[in-house]
């Protein structure tokens, strides 16, 4: 492992899912800046389902250079975290490319908007899939190659992973699922040195938000706008923000933590 770089986790080799714009660009930024080789990757398409766009080729091309910038290897590959058999291949040869990784952050994630009754079984398909299998299928991709050296695996999950967010019950449940995930990989990895820990945003600005979701709180259950509320005076959080908590969760300051679920979510969790 390359040590010349500077930075908090320099030369460590990180896997980053969704890379191509959003928080995941965000988190390649910011830990390339602070040392680490990268593989970025996207599906690079949009899905039917989803009322937003998905990040483009073009998309990632910008990630790959504006993290490059910092002097760290950077590879990138199109895949769909859906696939397993697709991710890993895609993971495999970037890691081979690279020598070998320390640490993925399984940062895919996609979002719909329904009450209960106009939520479809295509958007409990969609979105349980990539955010729930997804984020297996990145860790089984990358666990491999962590096994004999250990290594830290961070899982996005969400405010919604750990209260009873309403209005998009598939992604609830999923970012909930992630959080079950992850502790039981922590217990059965910690033995392999390998940590395991969830991070929980609030709404961050990104792309990823549904038009829907604004219109179902103001027009069809305002009563249930106040569980979306900050208890911090912000509206939103900044991905760079979130990134700062996953560069301290693979980095060697928090070589002890495990199973640890980490709140950026300007306490709208606080009860």
């Amino acid at each position: 492992m390359s040590t010349a770089r500077a930075g908090r986790v320099a030369g460590k080799r990180v896997l980053v899912t969704g890379a191509a714009r959003g928080m995941g660009r965000s988190h390649a930024v910011r830990l390339a800046e602070e040392g680490a080789d990268l593989v970025l990757i996207d599906i690079c398409r949009s899905l039917p389902e989803l009322e937003y766009p998905l990040a483009t080729p073009e998309d990632l091309a910008e990630t790959e250079r504006l993290a490059a910038e910092h002097g760290g290897q950077v590879i990138t590959a199109v895949a769909d975290v859906r696939d397993a058999a697709e991710l890993r291949a895609a993971v495999d040869t970037a890691v081979a490319e690279l020598g070998g990784l320390d640490a993925a952050v399984a940062n895919a994630g996609v979002l719909t908007a329904a009450t209960w009754e106009h939520t479809t079984p295509e958007q409990w398909r969609t979105v349980v899939d990539v955010n729930l299998i997804g984020t297996w299928n990145t860790c089984a991709a990358a666990l491999p190659h962590l096994i004999e050296r250990g290594g830290s695996l961070v899982n996005i999950s969400s405010a919604a992973g750990l209260k009873g967010t309403p209005l998009h019950t598939p992604y609830t449940a999923a970012k909930h699922g992630v959080v079950g995930l992850s502790k039981a990989l922590a217990n059965e990895l910690a033995a392999r040195s390998i940590r395991v820990n969830t991070v929980h945003p609030t709404g961050v600005a990104t792309g990823m938000s549904p038009a829907s979701l604004f219109t179902l709180l103001t027009e069809v259950r305002p009563d249930l706008a106040p569980l979306f509320g900050n208890a911090l005076p912000v509206v939103m959080t900044e991905p760079i923000d979130i990134s700062n908590a996953v560069l301290y969760l693979i980095s060697d300051e928090a070589r002890h933590v495990t199973g640890m679920e980490f709140k950026v979510d300007a306490g709208v969790t606080l009860i």
